[in-house]
C-alpha cells in the first residue's frame, strides 16, 4: 500500500498541476482599469488615480470569462464591482488599512456564511469555494491599480487584504468553557492552468466549518475556527502559515486544543499523513503564481527564513480513532517518505518512515505545499504547545466536472464535493474518541 501511496502522490500531483499557460490579448491588462462615476471630480482625475498594471501570472487567468461567471454565480460579483470606489473613498493611509481589513473579513464572513447556509446567491452549490478565490483575485487587480494621492504601501495593504479574506484576522475561538477547540487550513483551488474550473474540497471544507460548533464522538463539543491558504511558495515564505497558525497556539482560554491542515491528495481515498518533510521537492510543478520552489526530488531545498526543527516531523493527530471512518471513502494513515538516506545522495521512497540521520525529500503530503504547511503548522505546534495535537489530513481528488468546459457546475461534481465534505467533518468528529 505505501508504493502505492509513492505512486499516487506523484500521479495526483502532476495530473493537477500540468498544464499550458494561456496566451493572453493585450487588452487584457488595461481592462477594467478605470474607477466608477462619481468617484473623482473629474474624468482626469479618476485617471490619474488608476494606472495600467501589468497582472501577474495568477491575475492574468482572470481574462477568462468564467473566471467572472463563477464571482457572480456565487453571489460575489456586488464585492467586485464596488471596491473601486471604496478605496477611491479613503483619505489616507491610516484608513486605507482599515478599509482593508473591514473589505477582506466582510469577503471572508460572505463565504462563511454562503457555504453554511445563511447567505443566498447565485445558483452554485453553497459549498462551492471557487467564487471567493476569484472574488478576491479580481479585487487585488482593482487594489494594486488603484494610484491614491497619498503615499501607500502597497504590498502591506494586499498582505492585510489576503490575510482578512483568508480568515487570519477577526476569527478568534470564542472560549466557551467545557467545548474543544479545533483549527483547520484549507487551500485554494490550483492547476487552474490545466482545468481553469477546479475546486478545492479542503477550502469548501474549511469554510463549512467555520465558526462551527459540533459534538464530537465522544459527546464533548468543538467549536472549529478555520482558514483557507495560498498556493503561492511567497506567501509561505512571507510567514503566512505562522500567521495563520501561530495565535492560536498561544496559550489561553481561546487557544486551539487540536490542530488540523487539510489539502486535496489523493484520488478515491483520504490520507493522514505519519510525516511531513522539511524540504520542497515539487519543480518542475508551479504554484498558482507559475513560480517553482528551486527544488526537486533529486536537490530537496529548505524553505528559505524556515525556522530550526527537524527533518521530519511525526503527527500527533489521534489516527487510529480518525482512520476509523471509512465511507464513503476509505480512510488511510500513510507512512510513507522520501528522503536522502545518511551518508548517500540519491534519494529512496521508504513505506514506513524515514531512517535515522536522513534528509527529507517528501514525507506523505510530498514536497508540495500541502506538505510544507503540515511541516510549518506542526514545527511551530512543537515549539510552542508540544504536547497539542497535530498533523494532516488529505482529501480525495474532487471529480466530477462536466466534459463541457463551458459548463461550470454539474450534479456528479457537486455531489462529490458534498460527500468529501462531509467526511471531512467525520473524520475530525472521531478525534474526540482518543481523548
Amino acid at each position: 500500500m505505501s508504493h502505492r501511496m509513492m505512486f499516487l502522490r506523484r500521479a495526483a500531483l502532476a495530473a493537477a498541476l500540468l498544464g499550458v499557460t494561456a496566451v493572453l490579448p493585450p487588452a487584457v491588462a488595461r481592462a477594467d482599469t478605470a474607477l466608477p462615476p462619481g468617484c473623482s471630480g473629474a474624468d482626469a482625475a479618476v485617471s490619474a488615480r488608476t494606472a495600467p498594471v501589468a497582472p501577474d501570472p495568477e491575475q492574468r487567468r482572470l481574462a477568462d470569462p468564467r473566471t467572472a461567471a463563477l464571482t457572480g454565480r456565487g453571489g460575489f460579483d456586488a464585492f467586485v464591482r464596488r471596491f473601486p470606489a471604496a478605496l477611491c473613498g479613503a483619505r489616507d493611509a491610516a484608513e486605507a488599512r482599515r478599509l482593508l481589513d473591514t473589505w477582506g473579513e466582510s469577503l471572508w464572513r460572505a463565504a462563511v456564511d454562503r457555504a453554511q447556509g445563511r447567505r443566498s446567491g447565485g445558483d452554485l452549490a453553497a459549498g462551492d469555494d471557487r467564487p471567493l478565490y476569484w472574488a478576491r483575485l479580481a479585487m487585488t487587480v482593482q487594489l494594486e491599480r488603484w494610484t491614491p494621492d497619498f503615499a501607500v504601501d502597497r504590498a502591506a495593504l494586499k498582505s492585510r487584504f489576503e490575510d482578512a479574506s483568508r480568515g487570519l484576522t477577526a476569527n478568534d475561538f470564542r472560549g466557551t468553557p467545557g467545548v474543544r477547540r479545533i483549527f483547520v487550513s484549507g487551500f485554494d483551488p490550483f492547476g487552474l492552468d490545466a482545468e481553469l474550473r477546479r475546486a478545492n474540497p479542503s477550502g469548501s471544507a474549511a469554510l463549512q466549518l467555520n465558526g462551527r460548533r459540533i459534538t464530537l464522538a465522544d459527546g464533548t463539543k468543538a467549536e472549529f475556527r478555520a482558514v483557507v491558504l495560498p498556493v503561492r511558495y511567497a506567501d509561505f515564505d512571507a510567514g503566512i502559515v505562522e500567521r495563520a497558525y501561530g495565535p492560536r497556539l498561544a496559550s489561553g482560554p481561546r487557544a486551539a486544543d487540536m490542530i488540523t491542515s487539510i489539502s486535496q491528495g489523493y484520488p478515491g481515498l483520504f490520507t493522514l499523513e505519519a510525516w511531513a518533510g522539511r524540504n520542497r521537492s515539487a519543480d518542475p510543478y508551479p504554484d498558482n503564481a507559475d513560480a517553482l520552489s528551486g527544488g526537486t526530488y533529486a536537490h530537496p531545498v529548505t524553505a528559505p527564513g524556515l525556522g530550526p526543527g527537524a527533518e521530519f516531523l511525526r503527527t500527533s493527530l489521534p489516527t487510529d480513532a480518525m482512520t476509523a471512518v471509512q465511507t464513503p471513502y476509505p480512510v488511510r494513515l500513510n507512512t510513507a517518505v522520501s528522503e536522502i538516506p545518511a551518508g548517500q545522495r540519491t534519494p529512496v521512497d521508504r513505506p514506513d518512515g524515514p531512517t535515522a540521520g536522513s534528509r527529507a525529500v517528501a514525507g506523505g503530503g510530498g514536497g508540495y505545499l500541502s506538505n510544507e504547511v503540515a511541516y510549518r503548522s506542526n514545527r511551530l505546534r512543537l515549539e510552542l504547545r508540544p504536547a497539542l495535537p497535530g498533523g494532516h489530513l488529505h482529501t480525495p481528488v474532487l471529480t466530477g466536472l462536466p466534459a463541457d468546459p463551458a459548463q461550470l457546475t454539474g450534479a456528479d461534481f457537486e455531489r462529490t464535493e458534498r460527500e468529501i465534505t462531509a467526511q471531512v467533518v467525520a473524520v475530525l468528529r472521531s478525534s474526540g474518541a482518543a481523548r
